[in-house]
């Protein structure tokens, strides 16, 4: 069921964002060299490694490390990438991994491939059972500023509470926060 939940929503989703997507392109192209997707290697359910795009928010040759990790994030972003990333304009590309199957949008967000601690973490906790998601218990309940063992905490209580009414819930905290919320910073 929440499979085909997720496919309708992609649907519907990507027509509606289609145009603010093309934009977005644009913007990232007109405003930096490169390409306007970035592809990242993430870790989805069972630890299998899948391609997950956004749109690129730091400059080609920025290393593949936690945005938290890095001794000066706001010196690698793109001239519109603090933007993006406040507004989570760069997640749009998502919807394809959503489509292909790698990820929901409610599930744990996919651990980068080198994040070895939160991999670890969650595979001791079961979380690497889920589907990765766009958006997830956690994200809605601090997103980077968390620490990993409270991260994975949140992520093993959506395991244990997981459903239909729960993802609704989740969608809309996320929406709440998207469009009131401006202390997200990457």
């Amino acid at each position: 069921m929440k499979r085909a939940i997720d496919l309708v929503l992609v649907i519907a989703g990507g027509f509606l964002l289609l145009p603010i997507a093309l934009g977005v392109a644009l913007a990232v192209k007109f405003t930096s060299s490169g390409p306007a997707l970035y592809w990242s290697d993430r870790v989805g359910r069972g630890g299998a490694i899948f391609r997950m795009p956004k749109f690129r928010t730091m400059k080609v040759g920025t290393p593949a490390v936690p945005t938290h990790l890095m001794v000066d994030a706001a010196s690698a972003l793109t001239p519109i990438g603090g933007f993006l990333r406040r507004t989570s304009l760069d997640e749009i590309p998502q919807l394809w991994s959503v489509l292909a199957g790698d990820m929901s949008f409610v599930g744990p967000r996919p651990a980068l491939f080198n994040q070895d601690d939160l991999i670890a973490l969650r595979r001791e906790q079961g979380v690497d059972t889920l589907r990765p998601g766009i958006t997830g218990w956690a994200q809605v309940n601090g997103r980077d500023e968390l620490p990993i063992p409270v991260k994975v905490a949140f992520d093993r209580e959506y395991l244990d509470r997981q459903s239909l009414l729960f993802d609704l819930g989740i969608i809309l905290r996320t929406a709440g926060k998207l469009l009131g919320d401006k202390s997200v910073m990457h």
